[in-house]
C-alpha cells in the first residue's frame, strides 16, 4: 500500500508549485485506499473564451494521470462564476459576458477537455445549478463567512485600491462563490494555476466552516505564452489552441524560444527531459513539435506539418496552400491588399513591415531569392506575384 500511496502522491506533487499540505494529502490517500473509494479531484474553467489552449493542459494533464490510478475529476463550468468574471492577476475590469456568450464558450470545454480527461471517470457540473436555487438566507450566510479584510489581502485587489482603480463588489465576492463550488461538491483536492492560490484557500476554509474537511490544494505553473513573457492567454493572442490546425501549431511551438521550450517540454510532455537536451535544440523543438501534434491530431498530421515547415524554413520552399488574393488592376497597393486579403491586422501593420524590410517578392521556386519590397504601389505581372510576410505569411497576388 505504501508503494502505491507514494507513488500517487509522487504525481500530484510532480511540477507543482504549491501542495497544501502533503500530510493532509497522505491521509486522504490512506483513507482512499482503505475505503476503497476514490478521491473527489475539483478543476473548474470559467468560460470566458471558446478554445481550451496548452496552458489549461497542464493542469488536464495532471488529473488524466490520477484518473488512471482510478480517481475521479469533477470538472466545474463556470457558467455562473463567468458572469463576474475572475479577478485573479488583473488590474482592471473584466467585460462582462452575456448568457448567450457563456453559453456558446462553455458548448465547447467538455469536448476539448476530453481530449485529454478520461469521459468515463470525469463529472461535469455547471456550478449555475445550486447558484439558481440558492435563497437569499444562504447567500448571506456565504458572504458573511469571510472578512473583508481577510479578502483584501489578496495582492491585486490592494494593488488596485492603492492606485484608486475601480473593484467592484462582485469582484470582491467572486473567491466566496468560486470556494463555495468546493462545498458543494465536497472536494478532496482542487488543482490549479499559480494566480488561483487565494480562490483556492478561500474555497478550503469555506468547507471548514460549513463543517466538511478541507480540501488539499495544489497549484502549478503558469505556462509562458508565445511572447515568452506573460502566462499563455486567448486576450493575450501568445496562446495555442488545441483545436488549431496540425500545421499552424506546429508552427506556433516552433516559434517558442529555446529556454521556453524547455518549460513546455517538462510540462506538457512526458519524454525525460535529458533525451531532448542531448540533442541540438532546433531538433529537440522539432520532436517537441512532432508529440504535441500527434497527440492532438495524429502522427500522420504530424509528419506532414514537420515536412511541411522543414519545406519553408529549412529547405527554403514554398508552403503547398498559400492563399491566394485577386486584384482587379495590375497596378495596386501592397499595403491595401494584405490588409484585405486578412492576412494582417491593420495597414499600419503593413507599413511597419514594409519600413522594417520585412515584405518581399520570392521567387516561386525559391524562396532564397526574394527581392525586399520598399515601395508599396507594385505592378502585377502576368503570372502573379508571391509575397513573403515577416517569416511565416505567405500570400499569391493574381489578376
Amino acid at each position: 500500500m505504501k508503494k502505491c500511496l507514494d507513488e500517487h502522491l509522487e504525481v500530484i506533487k510532480e511540477c507543482a508549485i504549491d501542495v497544501i499540505s502533503e500530510e493532509e494529502i497522505r491521509a486522504k490517500l490512506e483513507k482512499s485506499f482503505k475505503l476503497n473509494k476514490p478521491l473527489r479531484l475539483k478543476i473548474g474553467f470559467d468560460p470566458t473564451a471558446r478554445d481550451i489552449h496548452l496552458g489549461h493542459t497542464v493542469l488536464l494533464r495532471k488529473l488524466r494521470k490520477l484518473q488512471d490510478f482510478g480517481h475521479l475529476v469533477y470538472l466545474i463550468i463556470g457558467d455562473f462564476t463567468a458572469k463576474i468574471g475572475d479577478p485573479s492577476g488583473k488590474t482592471c475590469l473584466r467585460p462582462v459576458l452575456s448568457d448567450k456568450e457563456i453559453k456558446s464558450n462553455a458548448s465547447t470545454y467538455t469536448q476539448q477537455a476530453f481530449k485529454i480527461l478520461d469521459k468515463k471517470k470525469t463529472k461535469v457540473i455547471y456550478n449555475s445549478v445550486w447558484y439558481k436555487k440558492m435563497d437569499l438566507p444562504r447567500f448571506l450566510s456565504l458572504l458573511s463567512s469571510y472578512t473583508v479584510a481577510r479578502i483584501l489581502e489578496r495582492d491585486d485587489f490592494s494593488q488596485r485600491l492603492k492606485e484608486n482603480r475601480p473593484l467592484t463588489v462582485l469582484e470582491i465576492i467572486y473567491p466566496l462563490i468560486q470556494g463555495y463550488d468546493s462545498f458543494k461538491m465536497d472536494s478532496d483536492i482542487e488543482f490549479g494555476g499559480t494566480d488561483q492560490k487565494f480562490n483556492l484557500i478561500v474555497g478550503r476554509h469555506l468547507q471548514q466552516g460549513f463543517g466538511q474537511a478541507p480540501q488539499a490544494v495544489v497549484t502549478m505553473p503558469l505556462l509562458v505564452g508565445l511572447d515568452g513573457k506573460n502566462k499563455m492567454s486567448k486576450s493575450l493572442d501568445n496562446y495555442i489552441g488545441i483545436t488549431e490546425s496540425s500545421k499552424v501549431m506546429f508552427g506556433k511551438i516552433m516559434s517558442i524560444s529555446d529556454e521556453v521550450m524547455w518549460e513546455y517540454y517538462r510540462l506538457l510532455s512526458d519524454r525525460n527531459i535529458q533525451e531532448p537536451k542531448s540533442i541540438h535544440p532546433k531538433e529537440a523543438k522539432l520532436s517537441l513539435a512532432y508529440d504535441i501534434v500527434s497527440f492532438y491530431h495524429s502522427k500522420k498530421a504530424a509528419s506532414l506539418a514537420k515536412a511541411e515547415f522543414i519545406k519553408v524554413f529549412s529547405k527554403k520552399g514554398l508552403p503547398l496552400d498559400i492563399p491566394a488574393y485577386k486584384v482587379p488592376a495590375p497596378d495596386f497597393d501592397i499595403v491595401d491588399v494584405l490588409y484585405k486579403a486578412k492576412l494582417i491586422s491593420s495597414k499600419n501593420e503593413a507599413r511597419r513591415l514594409l519600413e522594417q524590410g520585412a515584405i518581399c517578392l520570392i521567387d516561386s521556386c525559391d524562396t532564397a531569392k526574394s527581392v525586399v519590397i520598399k515601395d508599396a504601389a507594385l505592378n502585377l505581372t502576368s503570372k502573379g506575384m508571391i509575397f513573403k510576410v515577416g517569416k511565416k505569411r505567405f500570400l499569391k497576388v493574381t489578376l
